[in-house]
């Protein structure tokens, strides 16, 4: 498995995504190019701009990267 993912027109590497937007972006500027987009934060503050197939392949990448392991049960002790 490759540890880059390509967004937009971008490979970016797994390890430099620190969260992905659940939601799309919407700030309601007339002129805003961003709207109807996931942002990726990356680390530097540093965020490049996803559809929404994009930012579902992020994800999945991301979960398969960090070893398939999942969210754990609410029930479970931390």
């Amino acid at each position: 498995m490759s540890i880059m993912c390509l967004v937009d027109d971008k490979q970016v590497p797994l390890y430099r995504v620190m969260w992905v937007a659940a939601t799309p972006h919407f700030c309601g500027e007339e002129d805003c190019i961003r709207e109807g987009y996931y942002e990726i934060r990356l680390e530097q503050g540093e965020s490049v701009w996803a559809n929404q197939e994009e930012r579902d392949s992020m994800l999945n990448k991301l979960e398969t990267w960090q070893g398939g392991e999942g969210i754990p049960d609410d029930d479970e002790d931390w």
